[in-house]
């Protein structure tokens, strides 16, 4: 059924889709039924297929409807414990029931985020909330931003001419030279995976079709991470330009643009410089007279974790319920509207322009092994210097922490490396770790979107994984039961043991992990498992008074 709604939507192409007309209608909530009506006889669905995408959203959903304000519930935000004050100084110019919450608003840095007006705060912004509920005020929050090594993605933008002087050049050269260039450069997909990008390309190339896309997923949903935030609002056009070299490179003549509803300064931002390229002629029909042309498209999204993996966002562009799709068929095959369509998150995109000026070679020089390149680290506010910092593959984390971060502000216990899916660093480790894919695999961690929250010494571990769980069961996508149920019980369980006398049996935690683990459709359900174990592991003295004592 998916596969004839994902043809049905190809229809009206990126141009005019169900998901964004579904947003233009919940300008003031949720769309009305009658709205929804009129949406299903246009795009020729099904009242449930209509209803089922609408109330899956944050921003959509009857739920949220009525909201004026939303707090953000992150990780990050969570173990700063900003967030209960946060609410009482709301309630004092918001009504209990138009204060609603969302996850995460890529302000980690500082912490105290609320959203308000389509715009985001935080730190010490609550302190002049009368005059931003009443003047609309906008207040730009900063971080530190630095490099050691090799700056790539952090490096000074030389001006829009200079800039797209590396694209006019890799249009005059054949595609099959600048493809062996990014299999040299061995650059990995940063949104976690670590998948070749080489490879993805040219699957689909390979792949006959009339018409191919490239998707940016700018859905950055971990909390903990803003490092796409960074490169959305402070370096677009390496943004842009990676989108349209790698159209180049697969044939593909359209960009989407994902970008999260929760990043609404990333949306303005991009959005003004897809304008500048077309005004300067860098962006659409027959590009620098090279016979080569390509449109960008964006898209804003509506609210949803899942929207993170690259075949639900996919659904959620074609107006469907944004559920995970059995793989294979892989995207570069059938992916947007059943055609061939490359999906990279905003950090491996950004990398292409750097390629292409400098070759594969130097890229491949930087960092360590198979682990090429430079990575962008978000250190939340328990750092004495947060912010976003590039480090060449390869560098330590100790360096990171203490050269970079400067240290910790207050003690910490653990980092949760990776996001919400990634692993539970305890501080006797930090020597063991490099920021690569291979030091953190080998050590049963994840590097994943590289962002670390920290876990503060009076924080319980046992709150910290209920907090997990939690987050997975209000973010999944339904689809499969081990990933929809596991998430709920895993939660129940937890919360009983840290509110009753009620003791965990560890067989039981166990099983359930690996139900999670090898049951999952994607990783939300199946990398769950993994900060979990590593509480269970590193934290067991802490952990054991909830669990039944071994026989």
């Amino acid at each position: 059924m998916s596969k004839n709604l994902s043809y049905l939507a190809g229809r009206k192409g990126v141009d005019k889709t169900l998901f964004e007309e579904l947003g233009i209608a919940a300008e003031t909530g949720t769309p009305s039924i009658e709205k929804m009506e009129a949406l299903r006889k246009e795009f020729l669905v099904g009242k449930a297929n209509v209803f089922g995408t609408a109330t899956f959203y944050d921003f959509l959903k009857p739920e949220n409807q009525g909201k004026k304000v939303y707090i953000c519930n992150g990780s990050a935000c969570l173990c700063a414990g900003t967030q209960p004050e946060l609410k009482e100084k709301l309630q004092n110019h918001f009504k209990e029931e138009e204060i609603g919450e969302m996850c995460c608003l890529g302000r980690c840095h500082e912490n105290a985020a609320f959203h308000i007006s389509g715009k985001n705060y935080s730190g010490k912004a609550i302190d002049h909330i009368g005059e931003i509920h009443k003047n609309k005020t906008v207040i730009t929050d900063r971080y530190h931003i630095a490099a050691t090594g090799t700056p790539i993605l952090t490096q000074k933008f030389p001006g829009v001419e200079a800039h797209y002087k590396t694209l006019k050049d890799c249009l005059e050269k054949p595609i099959g030279a600048l493809q062996e260039e990014l299999k040299i450069s061995g650059l990995r997909g940063r949104g976690g995976a670590g998948f070749p990008m080489a490879i993805k390309l040219e699957s689909c190339r390979n792949t006959p079709a009339e018409q191919r896309f490239i998707v940016c997923n700018a859905d950055e949903g971990d909390p903990g991470a803003y490092s796409d935030r960074y490169l959305l609002e402070h370096q677009p056009h390496a943004v842009l330009m990676g989108m349209i070299i790698a159209g180049y490179l697969a044939d593909a003549s359209v960009g989407v643009l994902y970008i999260r509803a929760e990043y609404p300064e990333s949306i303005d931002v991009i959005e003004n410089a897809i304008q500048e390229l077309y005004k300067h002629n860098f962006v659409g029909e027959n590009i620098f007279d090279s016979g080569f042309s390509f449109n960008f498209k964006v898209i804003k999204a509506q609210g949803a974790y899942i929207c993170g993996e690259e075949t639900a966002l996919l659904s959620s562009i074609e107006g469907q319920r944004p559920e995970v799709r059995v793989r294979p068929p892989y995207p570069a095959q059938q992916g947007l509207f059943n055609l061939p369509t490359v999906v990279n998150n905003v950090e491996t995109l950004a990398n292409l322009p750097w390629i292409m000026q400098h070759g594969g070679k130097a890229f491949a020089t930087i960092g360590n092994g198979k682990s090429t390149g430079t990575k962008l680290i978000s250190l939340d506010g328990y750092f004495n210097k947060p912010g976003i910092y590039e480090v060449d593959m390869g560098t330590p984390l100790r360096v990171v922490v203490d050269d970079l971060g400067g240290g910790f502000r207050k003690p910490v216990k653990a980092m949760h490396v990776g996001g919400p899916l990634g692993g539970l660093v305890p501080l006797s480790k930090i020597n063991d770790l490099m920021i690569d894919f291979e030091s953190f695999a080998k050590n049963g961690f994840l590097l994943g979107h590289a962002s670390i929250v920290c876990i503060p010494e009076d924080f319980p571990i046992l709150l910290y994984m209920e907090h997990l769980f939690e987050f997975t069961a209000h973010e999944s996508c339904g689809k499969c039961f081990p990933c929809r149920l596991g998430s709920t019980r895993g939660k129940e369980m937890i919360e009983k043991a840290r509110t009753s006398e009620y003791k965990i049996d560890r067989a039981l935690m166990d099983d359930l992990l690996e139900t999670l683990e090898i049951g999952s459709l994607c990783m939300l359900g199946g990398g769950l498992p993994l900060p979990v174990k590593n509480a269970l592991h590193y934290f067991e003295d802490e952990l054991k008074s909830y669990f039944v004592p071994n026989a």
